[in-house]
């Protein structure tokens, strides 16, 4: 038997060992619901947004961007705060999350274009058409859903009283 460690560890793919694993779900019958995200200081906004994700459908996988990805996106000069395997580990040590998958580009198109989820989720005020791979998703016959954020959770927030706190 796998210890726990080894089991989270098992959750973190490839592109390639990802698309095996949604072919394997879909011979079973089973939906794939996808996200993205940083996820850099993991907090309760992120747990309730994850968790209500996964409700879409049977499994959930998460495309995390790696720290190159996150330069790109300009969060700020500290960020990520934590490195792509650390929060990687951290996400997938959550019973919900299904599978994590690290992509490097400034979104996560050719990604979903590679997964194809039936349903694609994202959190926030976005519009349908602002999500990246919702055109992928619509065309194939999936479903986009935007979840509302927890209010007073955040990364950024959780940053900010970390440098009050320094001062």
């Amino acid at each position: 038997m796998l210890q726990q460690v080894e089991i989270i560890k098992s959750k973190i793919k490839t592109l390639d060992e990802v698309k095996l694993q949604v072919k394997r779900w879909r011979l079973k019958s089973q939906s794939v619901v996808f996200t993205n995200g940083v996820f850099d200081i993991l907090h309760p906004g992120h747990i309730s947004y994850l968790a209500k994700t996964k409700d879409l459908g049977d499994k959930l996988i998460i495309g995390l961007n790696a720290d190159i990805s996150v330069k790109l996106l300009n969060k700020g000069p500290n960020r990520p705060i934590q490195n792509e395997q650390d929060r990687a580990f951290l996400l997938a040590a959550l019973s919900f999350v299904d599978a994590v998958v690290i992509f490097e580009d400034e979104t996560p198109y050719q990604l979903i274009s590679e997964i194809v989820p039936d349903v694609l989720a994202k959190g926030g005020d976005y519009k349908v058409e602002q999500i990246a791979g919702h055109d992928i998703v619509l065309k194939n016959g999936g479903d986009v859903e935007i979840i509302d954020f927890l209010d007073g959770h955040s990364t950024t927030s959780i940053e900010q009283k970390i440098k009050d706190f320094k001062q």
